[in-house]
């Protein structure tokens, strides 16, 4: 059985369900995904040039587009409030899931599951619309990146 957002979640095994079903539209991943890379990237550069003040903009980068997403788009609280650790450790698994393809897919199986045991998709968010949304976001990304829309 999944843990619920108000119950001490016991392990990172059962934290990852959780964390997946914060994490439910695309929108929000594609920033989760956007400020990791930018947290990450600014971190080595605070290490390579010596400057810790980077840091803070690290923190920053990461951090702002991944709290956007969870009070605008998700309309939840980020997991970091109340499990920091399993929350960089899952931020950093979608991110190389996302790198991988593989993100979407593990979305729809966590919220499969869900429903599978009447525990609803998390975000109240139907497959449809978030997938409708999804794709409308992601055809604009693909414009803008290709220069279309100029």
């Amino acid at each position: 059985m999944e843990a619920k957002a108000q119950d001490r979640i016991p392990d990172f095994e059962a934290f990852w369900p959780y964390y997946v079903g914060e994490h439910a539209k695309k929108l929000t991943r594609t920033l989760h995904f956007v400020g990791t890379t930018a947290a990450a990237t600014t971190l080595a550069a605070a290490i390579l040039t010596r400057k810790p003040a980077l840091v803070l903009g690290a923190l920053v980068a990461g951090y702002g587009p991944a709290w956007v997403s969870h009070f605008f788009i998700e309309k939840n609280r980020p997991a970091t409030f109340t499990y920091p650790l399993w929350s960089l450790l899952a931020d950093f698994k979608m991110w190389g899931m996302t790198a991988s393809g593989a993100m979407d897919a593990e979305v729809e199986r966590v919220l499969r599951e869900r429903e599978a045991a009447g525990e609803g998709r998390g975000n109240g968010a139907s497959s449809h619309e978030a997938s409708s949304v999804d794709e409308a976001v992601a055809a604009a990304t693909r414009k803008v990146a290709s220069g279309a829309l100029n």
